[in-house]
């Protein structure tokens, strides 16, 4: 049975940037691992960093659950996710816990550093994993080779100048658009800290505009974009329109 683990920076991040195309492929038989590299403990306007960690703990479980998934948290710090031995020990740790045939991760470039370097960690573990003598936090075997690697969409579909963003593919999510939904609504606290911090509400519907938005670059009524690393040594193959047929359609 074929496994995807994304490796996103936040709980949440994953529903946001991928879920819908995290609901496809459970329901066509692959085992889904949803992990962020911190719990989210900087994300509430009012509540302590450990009383807001467990509470986003517990959603992101929730979240995944919705798809029969399983939720993973590397236990950095929000705005202390840096590439470093640490990170890259804990995120080659969890990929070969795991042995996913994709990963999913943040864009290269985003609006902030804890996505852009939780993107580079998730870089190096799928380089890394393979490789027997690559460190480490607990024993465990290598994995047979390098998996799929893809970029989700930047949030906005731009870089940190504003640049516009073009994925490569985009997934037809129209058929689980709403299931996409009711797992990011069991983020609760992130909507609070959202119109605290932000001076955003409409959780939800943001999201489904921006699926919307996404989606017409290809014709679909949703859609989420993505990008796939094709560097030396990774797989060239595009194991999401493989999986996902013709729910998968270039943007050129």
């Amino acid at each position: 049975m074929p496994t995807v683990l994304t490796l996103m920076a936040h709980p949440d991040d994953a529903e946001i940037l991928c879920g819908g195309t995290l609901a496809l492929l459970s329901k066509r038989g692959w085992t889904v691992h949803i992990a962020s590299a911190s719990p989210g403990d900087c994300g509430s306007p009012d509540r302590a960093p450990d009383d807001i960690a467990a509470i986003r703990r517990r959603e992101g479980a929730d979240a995944a659950a919705v798809i029969g998934a399983t939720f993973h948290c590397l236990e950095r710090r929000d705005l202390r996710i840096f590439y470093d031995e640490d990170g890259v020990r804990r995120a080659t740790t969890l990929l070969r816990r795991v042995r996913p045939d994709v990963v999913i991760t943040h864009s290269p470039s985003d609006y902030m550093l804890d996505h852009e370097e939780t993107s580079r960690m998730a870089r190096a573990a799928c380089f890394n994993a393979p490789i027997p003598n690559a460190p480490v936090t607990e024993e465990c075997p290598p994995v047979e080779h390098i998996p799929h690697l893809y970029y989700a969409d930047p949030i906005e579909g731009v870089d940190p100048l504003g640049a516009e963003v073009r994925p490569s593919i985009v997934v037809d999510i129209s058929s689980v658009i709403e299931t996409k939904l009711s797992m990011l609504a069991k983020h609760a606290s992130q909507r609070e800290w959202l119109r605290a911090h932000h001076g955003l509400d409409e959780y939800l519907e943001s999201a489904r505009r921006w699926s919307v938005e996404r989606g017409r670059l290809a014709g679909f009524d949703s859609g989420e974009g993505f990008r796939q690393h094709r560097g030396h040594a990774y797989p060239s193959d595009d194991a999401l329109a493989d999986a996902l047929g013709f729910l998968v359609a270039p943007t050129s």
